[in-house]
């Protein structure tokens, strides 16, 4: 097909808004699918975890033919992408690889956080975008407000408004003709050299690593011998194609193409999302520009609960860096757990994610330590470290002062939850930047504050304050200076080196005494008593103790001399005190993870 005739664009908007359901409503207008699956599945979400959440975690491409109204044929690749902010690299790798984006907006909720945060995101790829208001079938849709923020709020023209019901397929014919209409051809030449941006890809068992590319110039055929610019690893194609739900071979992609290729990849590492793929023949003088580079603001280790799985473990994170570019990961190791990974996450949700596909994935049992952001400790020698993992966290007395990492908070709320909001975000250190009024109904709020505060239930308990009216947004800015101190908890008097936190030094006894009391809960009773400490250095700030199993060693006595009962009972206590000396407390796995929902679940 003429690459006048291709369209390829994205769907982007906050989460919620109905992304995934107008893609599903394209694919059955394109008649790819016969009818819509059991309880409106959707279609483009293929991991159990994304059907169970409803939430889109991986962007998927699909290619659609279409007949406009004037007869002609066109090929549309459509790009669904996730809605939540930890995706955010999803989204920006998504856009790069379209020409135009449909900014979708609820039409009962209006424009929101992420709404603002994905438009930006689009126009500094020079995207096309077209406003859809979806959802006009609800009864509290405000078409009349959506228009004016479409053009107060994002600075969008109005009337090139497309009104949508993803849900019952209403206006979903009148918006092919406008992605037609007013998102631009692909630019290219078949004859050029070949240049392709790789924007994902993921590991069959069978047939090694399938390449996700989009095409920019050049023709790219089965048997061609390709090169991968960043790693110059060289393959010879052995198929490609398009995506239609399954992958579809059709031997050969042309300029303005989306589609996949298999060279027989086995080696994982040849593979970096945002590389450049080019011919051996007549190959491209540079590398188109990639994606930038991913920065994880939360860290945590994985360790196998058995340490025998550490092979599989490094195998399955591998497998998942392929599918999923913004995972970042070195090896460890811990007195307590043995050899693991170090990972960086783009946030809690991600961490999440990750944690449930690598156990349903790959079947393997696995602990996750306390997330920490990245501090800078500046000491007093003049050296300056870089530290995300409280086990590397170096004595008081060598630290100048401690930093942490600041993010800018955009809120835009109903005014009605205004209050409750301000006093959640006093209680997490946030200082007020700015507050706007949008319209008479809604306030934007901007607050700077740490971002370690964030991590953990800042968004559970905003949604739940505002009734899930709110819609929220961040962005890191920079450090700023802080009081930090390592909180160690200590179990029988033993470090337990992957429960040990960094804290901003005022929470510390709150957080030390609720750790204490989650892990009183999950640690079963032994034959000895059982001290659970918080401790910031030498001093103990908190302690909850699990009371021993006593075998009552005085039913035997009827009646008799109280010396005798007193003698029994003292010489239990000598042997539990021995039992204690030796007795070893084992900590099963989901009292590491209770640990890291102390936040979430303290309401």
């Amino acid at each position: 097909m003429d690459i006048k005739h291709k369209r390829n664009f994205c769907i982007i908007a906050h989460i919620d808004h109905g992304k995934s359901t107008l893609a599903d409503r394209f694919i059955e207008k394109a008649r790819l699918v016969t009818s819509r699956g059991p309880m409106g599945t959707q279609l483009l979400d293929n991991m159990d975890i994304e059907k169970e959440r409803g939430i889109t975690i991986k962007s998927q491409a699909v290619t659609i033919p279409y007949t406009a109204a004037d007869g002609q044929e066109y090929e549309l690749n459509l790009v669904d992408t996730p809605g939540h902010v930890d995706f955010t690299y999803e989204v920006s790798r998504a856009i790069s690889s379209c020409e135009g984006a449909l900014l979708l907006i609820d039409a009962s909720q209006g424009v929101e956080a992420q709404t603002l945060a994905n438009l930006y995101l689009a126009m500094e790829h020079n995207l096309e975008v077209i406003p859809v208001i979806n959802k006009i079938d609800l009864p509290s849709a405000d078409i009349p407000a959506c228009l004016h923020q479409i053009d107060h709020d994002l600075g969008l023209d109005p009337d090139m408004t497309c009104f949508v019901s993803a849900k019952t397929g209403e206006g979903v014919d009148s918006l092919y003709e406008a992605i037609v209409k007013n998102i631009p051809a692909p630019e290219g030449s078949d004859d050029n050299s070949l240049k392709a941006l790789i924007f994902d890809s993921h590991y069959d068992p069978y047939r090694g690593v399938i390449v996700h590319c989009r095409l920019f110039s050049g023709t790219l055929k089965t048997g061609d011998e390709i090169k991968f610019m960043h790693s110059d690893a060289v393959y010879k194609v052995e198929d490609c194609g398009i995506f239609q739900l399954q992958l579809v071979t059709k031997g050969e992609l042309k300029a303005g193409d989306v589609g996949y290729f298999i060279a027989g990849i086995k080696t994982i590492s040849d593979i970096r999302v945002g590389d450049t793929v080019t011919g051996i023949k007549n190959p491209a003088s540079e590398p188109l520009a990639g994606f930038k580079e991913v920065k994880p603001v939360v860290f945590s280790s994985i360790y196998p609960v058995d340490s025998n799985d550490y092979e599989e473990l490094q195998e399955a994170i591998e497998r998942l860096k392929l599918n999923d570019a913004s995972l970042v990961y070195e090896k460890d190791n811990s007195a307590a757990l043995g050899f693991g990974f170090r990972c960086g996450f783009l946030g809690m949700l991600h961490l999440e994610v990750i944690q449930e596909r690598i156990e349903r994935e790959f079947d393997l049992s696995i602990v996750f330590t306390s997330p920490s952001v990245r501090y800078i400790v500046h000491m007093k020698n003049g050296e300056t470290l870089y530290i995300d993992n409280p086990l590397e966290y170096p004595e008081v007395m060598r630290i100048d002062y401690s930093e942490e990492p600041y993010i800018q908070a955009n809120i835009i709320t109903p005014t009605q939850y205004v209050g409750p909001i301000i006093s959640l975000c006093l209680e997490k250190r946030g200082v007020q930047s700015a507050m706007n009024y949008l319209d008479e109904k809604r306030v934007e709020l901007v607050y700077e504050m740490p971002l370690a505060e964030v991590l953990f239930d800042f968004y559970d308990r905003l949604k739940s304050i505002s009734r899930g009216y709110a819609s929220f947004d961040y962005e890191v800015i920079g450090y700023k200076k802080t009081d930090l101190v390592r909180l160690d908890i200590l179990v029988n008097s033993e470090p337990v080196d992957a429960l040990s936190q960094l804290v901003f030094k005022d929470n510390a006894q709150s957080r030390g005494r609720m750790v204490c009391e989650r892990l009183k809960d999950e640690i079963p009773r032994q034959q000895f008593k059982i001290a659970i400490q918080g401790a910031i250095g030498g001093n103990i700030i908190s302690r909850e103790t699990i009371s021993a199993y006593r075998k009552d060693v005085t039913a035997k006595c009827y009646g008799g001399d109280i010396s005798r009962k007193r003698k029994l009972l003292e010489k239990q206590k000598e042997g539990k005190k021995r039992m204690k000396m030796v007795g070893n407390v084992e900590i099963p796995q989901q009292a590491f993870l209770a640990v890291l929902k102390t936040n979430e679940d303290k309401q």
